[in-house]
Parts: C-alpha cells; structure tokens; sequence
C-alpha cells in the first residue's frame, strides 16, 4: 500500500508543477548541498594578487529564481558575504541565501541569479583577481527602498563598508555594482520618476563610498509579459538602456532578447541568468579602468 503511494505520487507531480507554472506562483527547489564553505578573506588565493568586490543589488531577477545545479561550486577565487551572518564563504548558488551557512534553515526561493557567472565570466578573463561578492538584493523592492537613508540603501552600504573593512588587511577595492530592478516600478504612477530616482541613488552610493567613479552597470528586465503589461516593461527599459547617456561610468545590458523563464513570465530561467551574467561582465570589463 506504501509503495503504490509513493508510485502514485511520484506521478502526479509533473501536473503538480504544471498546475504552478500556470498559477504564477513557482517555487525555486531548495540546495541540495550544505553547508557553506567558510573561508579567510585576510588572505589571497593561491596565485591571484587582488580582490575585487562587487555589490549585487536589485530586487527578484537579481536575487535569482533559476534551478540550481546539483553540485555547488567551489572556486576558491570566488567568494559571496552571506546575507545571514555577513561572514565570508566559497561562492555558490544561491548567493543570496537567507538560510543558515551550516543547515540552510530558514532558506527562501533564491536560486540562480546572473552573480555567479559574472563572477566566473571576470575570473578567467584576470587570473591573477579574486572575486568577492556582496549580495544585497530583496525580491519585490520598489526603487524608493534604494534611496539614500531607505532600508535597502542603507543595508547595502553597510554591507559594502563591512566587506571593505574585513578585507583591509590585502586591501580589496569596490569594482563596481551591478543592478537588475525595475519590475516593482513599471507602472505608469512611477514610470516618470524611475530616471531620476536611478540617478540618485547611484550619486549617493558613489558619495557615501567615496568613489566619484564607481562602475554601475543595470540590466533591462525581462519583455515576455503579454501586450498590456509590455508596454510598462518596454518604457522602464527604455529608462534603463538610457542611463549610460545620463550617469557617466555606467552602462546597461540588453537582456531583451532573452525570453526563457521559470513559468512565471517574470522571472528568467538558469540559462538566461547565467547569460545575463556574462553580459554583465563583458559591460564591467568596458568600465574598468585602463
């Protein structure tokens, strides 16, 4: 009797997560390997001289919904801040977990997001740089939880002063900040202010760290909504493909060809957040200076 309920079970659950993608409401499987890698970021990998940080910041596609793989990575030139403890681990997905380092406890539907192969992507093009990166984003956030003395903003300041003072010892640097956010403000009440408030909090950010030219890099969202959503999506790109002739040292990814997700219409599938990963990188490879 047990076994023909598992049988039955193990059957229905395709229609199971049909019945979901059609809902809107699919769910990211949890990490099948725990616990995190803990590591000293007092001391350089072998072989590299450098580490360069990086912030992610944003909301959902950021934070990332993708399908894991089954086994983490484990370079040791990549290393993420945990959003739980803010001590310093092996990168792997999801980098914006909220669940314990050592059980996952606690852990919600982050998956793979476009912060780990950017990562990669910046690694083998300078084998001699170590990646660290400091995840900030929260699903769903409006761009005015961005703004200078915000909850987000100033969570990420934090962040990124906590992740310079702990790496002072090989003297790390803030390389820049990659953005992808822009689906909470693509309404037509917040669609006339988003240029603006964009510009603001990237002056802040550069202001409070003391780095007049830090790279910003933000990325179109995603246009596979239908038509009357569409339109909201494709002016906010508009804004975000705009930036780079307003701001100067940011640029924009063009993601809008990228139409696979996870059966949401809103959140991009494993392969095209690893793309926009290497896009990512490719624009921050524009930016970084000579």
């Amino acid at each position: 009797m047990h076994r023909a309920l598992v049988i039955l079970f193990v059957a229905l659950c395709p229609s199971l997560f049909a019945q979901k993608a059609k809902s809107g409401k699919v769910g990211t499987p949890p990490p099948t390997k725990a616990p995190l890698v803990s590591v000293d970021v007092t001391k350089l990998p072998e072989g590299t001289t450098q580490l360069d940080l990086f912030l992610l910041m944003g909301q959902s596609n950021m934070k990332g919904r993708g399908v894991m793989p089954e086994e983490p990575k484990r370079d040791p030139r990549i290393v993420m801040m945990h959003l739980k403890d803010d001590q310093w681990y092996l990168a792997r997905h999801p980098l914006h977990l909220t669940g314990d380092a050592q059980t996952f406890k606690g852990h919600d539907n982050a998956g793979v997001g476009p912060g780990l192969a950017f990562a990669e992507t910046l690694a083998a093009a300078n084998p001699q740089s170590a990646i660290g990166l400091v995840p900030c984003a929260v699903g769903g956030s409006s761009i005015k939880l961005w703004q200078k003395g915000a909850k987000l903003y100033d969570e990420a300041l934090r962040r990124a002063k906590l992740a310079l003072q702990k790496t002072a010892p090989i003297k790390a640097q803030i390389r820049g900040v990659i953005w992808l956010q822009g689906e909470a403000n693509a309404n037509p009440a917040e669609l006339p202010l988003h240029a603006d408030h964009l510009k603001a909090m990237i002056e802040s950010l550069r202001g409070d760290l003391a780095l007049p030219e830090l790279p910003f890099i933000a990325c179109t969202i995603g246009e596979m909504k239908g038509e009357e959503a569409l339109k909201n999506i494709k002016a906010m790109n508009d804004i975000l493909l705009a930036l780079p002739k307003s701001v100067p040292h940011t640029a924009c990814v063009d993601a809008r060809d990228l139409k696979t997700h996870i059966g949401d219409q809103v959140h991009f599938d494993t392969a095209a957040q690893e793309e926009i990963g290497r896009r990512f990188a490719a624009k921050a490879a524009g930016l970084a200076p000579p």
